[in-house]
């Protein structure tokens, strides 16, 4: 099994956007994330201690302007926490090992995928394209995905 973690090398590396949003829990403009539009088939990890979160077969146009995803790849790896930031109480959304910022959970997601919309930044994500997943080490996930394209 892995170990993932906080890696201080990486997020000395992050760009100031990557950095506003995982270290500092900020979110990236609607509609401007690198993963929006993105339709294939791999994993999203966390951008600081690539801990898997999302697949791409969970992945779907909510309209929101952020990626959306109807659950985690592995639940274990996104800790969902109390945010009350900015006059509202919402359901913020971190990476448990790499404790990244990644956005917030919402019940308004497709009622036959389990109501569910995770709402992700694109700045707190690394894409894992398939054919690439089993060299960098997630080859165990390939049985979640399914051609999106």
């Amino acid at each position: 099994m892995p170990k993932y973690e906080r890696k201080p090398d990486v997020v000395a590396a992050l760009t100031p956007e990557q950095h506003w949003v995982t270290q500092e829990s900020g979110t990236e403009c609607p509609g401007t994330g690198a993963y929006l539009n993105n339709k294939a088939p791999g994993i999203y990890v966390d951008i600081v201690s690539g801990e898997p979160l999302f697949a791409s077969s969970d992945k779907y146009e909510s309209g929101c302007g952020w990626p959306s995803f109807t659950k985690p790849i592995e639940p274990a790896h996104v800790a969902e926490l109390t945010d009350t930031s900015h006059g509202m109480v919402r359901v913020e959304v971190r990476s448990t090992h790499g404790d990244s910022h990644l956005g917030h959970v919402f019940p308004d997601g497709p009622p036959d995928r389990g109501g569910l919309r995770y709402c992700i930044n694109s700045a707190s994500l690394r894409f894992i394209p398939k054919e690439d997943m089993e060299a960098e080490g997630y080859g165990g996930y390939l049985d979640q995905l399914e051609d999106m394209t």
